[in-house]
């Protein structure tokens, strides 16, 4: 999708088909230059240290990648989501809030960072999240 969207302005440049940017994007999966499932591979693995599983599916779908390779790759980042968010958390503000405006604060920042509100509140009512 991406590619596709940088390739358009210089196809349209060069006066090529559509039918034309579709052959080149199609032998570039071909010969394994472009792949969706590499590009979300290593996507996740940029991402994961500072943004949540929700944040890091929108971002992937706005790209265009298809529900099912996100779902393939996003399985074992599932597991380690309550070890990312404490390390974001702890990384952003190293004590507990002091008042409601402040614990109110920590949750948008982390809702923000793409974390499910759950798992936050388990968090930061000190429960043992798994």
């Amino acid at each position: 999708f991406e590619l596709r969207n940088k390739l358009k302005n210089y196809a349209e440049t060069l006066n090529l088909q559509s039918s034309d940017l579709d052959n080149l994007l199609q032998e570039l999966q071909n010969n394994q230059w472009q792949s969706d499932e590499r590009f979300t591979e290593l996507f996740i693995e940029s991402k994961k240290n500072k943004f949540g599983l929700l944040r890091i599916v929108q971002e992937l779908k706005i790209r265009g990648i298809d529900e099912s390779v996100i779902h393939n790759y996003l399985s074992p980042l599932r597991d380690e989501q309550a070890k990312l968010l404490k390390m974001i958390w702890e990384k952003k503000y190293k004590e507990i809030p002091k008042d409601q405006n402040d614990k109110l604060k920590q949750i948008r920042f982390l809702q923000s960072r793409g974390f499910d509100l759950s798992l936050i509140h388990k968090m930061m009512s000190g429960k043992e999240i798994e």
